[in-house]
């Protein structure tokens, strides 16, 4: 069984900065993509950031030079740091993780934590 935990999310004012991490534990090999996703009220959900096995990222253009995503391989842990923070970022913010096993992938997906953004 695999479980995929986030944490770090909280409520920062406007121009703060968070941290999210995301541990996944249990039986996956392969991890192939770990990413984080956000919805935010009446939104649809968005791919933030991801980050490849090789290291190879990705953001959303409304993150890109705020957000920065990272990895540690021998945790099997993804990051998310968050700078400059605005009120539209607020939202439930969820790990994502990929694995391929011969032609097929499976994702797993976080319970979410929350990131409010207000003064």
């Amino acid at each position: 069984q695999v479980q995929v935990v986030e944490s770090g999310g909280g409520l920062v004012q406007p121009g703060g900065s968070l941290r999210l991490s995301c541990a996944v534990s249990g039986s996956i090999f392969n991890i192939n993509v770990m990413g984080w996703y956000r919805q935010g009220p009446g939104k649809e959900g968005l791919m933030v950031a991801s980050i490849t096995r090789g290291g190879s990222t990705n953001y959303q253009d409304s993150v890109k030079g705020r957000f920065t995503i990272s990895k540690d391989n021998g945790k099997n842990t993804v990051y998310l740091q968050m700078n400059s923070l605005k009120p539209e970022d607020t939202a439930v913010y969820y790990c994502n993780v990929s694995t391929v096993i011969g032609p097929y992938e499976y994702a797993y997906w976080g319970q979410g934590t929350q990131v409010t953004v207000s003064s």
